[in-house]
């Protein structure tokens, strides 16, 4: 029970709801779980928390991450090379998640969650008061969830928590048609990746993303959060600006931490990169 009441007044869309009261946009971090190790992970989400993010994205680490590039591949090798499962992300979960005062949501692929089957794997998540699951092997058709090679994965996906949002992705080649059944799924927020190809920071940001935006805006009015390829103050000012609810930092969070020639150090530079980022956002 005491899981369900995190879930109850930690939820994405409560989070988005009120940061659009406060004229606000959300920051929403990225992190690989178990780079350089679990302990540091744990309390690399406090410091994540204690800086203002008002989202976390946690990413369990897959041996073929096809979307991610170099340096999250990199981070999810050295993370499964330590030791580090989905049992192991979801035991340190269960103990820091009370601790944080803002959601956390949980990046997989499929093959994890085919593994557990997907109801278990969602109880899972609501158990230990995730708040959201994010894939880029889900898909929409006619409306309806379902992963792109497995239809029964839609059957499942409906006995879902109802409290356990799955956040889906739009990118510059989705037509715009299925742009709009994406939104309708999508709980939560939208993930808008910015980008063609895997994630990686760049050095600026497309200008495509403000149009890409505004289509989307006409499409929904859930909120619309911009990843992939996005590092730097000015490059969540400039999302920011153009409408975008949130911005979602990943590989430059992942590089500190995972290549500082410390884990003290590491948390050192991704709480001073926090801080800069929250500054930079309305």
């Amino acid at each position: 029970m005491a899981s369900l009441e995190v879930a109850q007044t930690r939820s994405i869309s409560q989070t988005f709801s009120k940061l659009k009261e406060q004229g606000k946009v959300a920051l929403i971090p990225f992190i690989t779980a178990g780079d350089p190790d679990l302990t540091t992970t744990s309390k690399a989400l406090k410091v994540l928390d204690s800086c203002g993010s008002d989202l976390i994205e946690l990413g369990v680490p897959y041996s073929d991450p096809l979307a991610d590039g170099p340096v999250i591949q990199a981070a999810a090798t050295r993370a499964l090379a330590n030791g580090t499962n989905f049992d192991a992300v979801i035991s340190m979960l269960r103990e820091v998640i009370p601790e944080l005062s803002c959601p956390v949501a949980l990046f997989t692929y499929y093959n994890p969650i085919l593994k557990r089957g997907v109801e278990k794997f969602m109880i899972t998540l609501r158990d230990v008061g995730i708040q959201g699951n994010l894939s880029s092997s889900i898909e929409i058709c006619s409306n309806i969830m379902l992963f792109c090679l497995d239809t029964s994965f839609c059957r499942q996906l409906q006995k879902r928590p109802q409290n356990l949002c799955i956040v889906l992705l739009t990118t510059p080649t989705t037509p715009k048609e299925r742009m709009k059944d994406i939104v309708e799924a999508s709980e939560g927020f939208v993930y808008l990746v910015s980008s063609i190809g895997v994630t990686g920071a760049r050095e600026s940001v497309s200008l495509r993303v403000q149009s890409l935006l505004q289509d989307i805006k006409q499409a929904t009015s859930k909120p619309v959060a911009v990843g992939f390829g996005i590092s730097k103050p000015e490059h969540v000012q400039q999302i920011a600006g153009w409408g975008a609810d949130g911005v979602i930092v990943g590989s430059a969070m992942v590089r500190l931490l995972g290549e500082s020639t410390s884990p003290e150090e590491g948390l050192k530079e991704l709480e001073a990169l926090t801080k800069s980022l929250k500054a930079a956002l309305p």
